[in-house]
């Protein structure tokens, strides 16, 4: 389904980042399908109908989320990947968590290093944050790549933080402010 740019929350030169919606779940979940090899073993998506609607559904109600599309101009808006703002927490904290995918198609093009700044700039503007984190496995040289490249630190270690599939997961603990954003 074609996506005008009308749509998009935040645009660059090659995709726009638009929001979650129940009608992209035919999408998202083929490219999730096509994309199992190269997410696992670090992240799943949803995979089917009913997954989707539970995931979507909670992106677009719960005010602790902001989930993003990542949609190819060039390619009609196609889903490329998705970048979710988790755990957002306001007050004195303004801070979120996310989590990133890209889709087997899009992989090492470039995409989700554009999309990623995109956030961050929304994230840091209209969304009013002060922080953003990003939990990484340790051996997951790609996501450590693009956290690198878009100007975020390494913080920590966290042991054993998360229980992805089926064990719990040692992860490296990555941030940007606002303050590291801009200067």
């Amino acid at each position: 389904m074609p996506h005008t740019a009308s749509r998009y929350v935040a645009e660059g030169p090659r995709v726009g980042l638009r929001h979650f919606s129940h009608a992209d779940g035919a999408e998202f979940t083929a490219r999730a399908r096509e994309s199992k090899d190269l997410h696992h073993p670090w992240l799943f998506p949803p995979d089917s109908a009913s997954a989707y609607a539970a995931y979507a559904g909670r992106l677009i109600e719960d005010p602790t989320k902001a989930g993003f599309l990542v949609c190819e101009k060039e390619a009609d808006g196609a889903l490329a990947g998705f970048i979710n703002i988790n755990n957002i927490v306001e007050g004195g904290f303004q801070c979120g968590a996310l989590g990133y995918g890209a889709f087997a198609h899009a992989a090492g093009r470039g995409l989700m290093r554009e999309a990623l700044r995109l956030v961050v700039r929304h994230a840091f503007g209209p969304m009013r944050l002060h922080r953003l984190e990003i939990n990484v496995q340790p051996g997951n040289a790609a996501s450590i790549a693009l956290a690198r490249a878009c100007g975020f630190r390494l913080e920590g270690f966290s042991p054993k933080m998360l229980f992805i599939d089926g064990a719990w997961r040692d992860h490296e603990r990555w941030a940007i402010t606002r303050e590291m954003a801009v200067g």
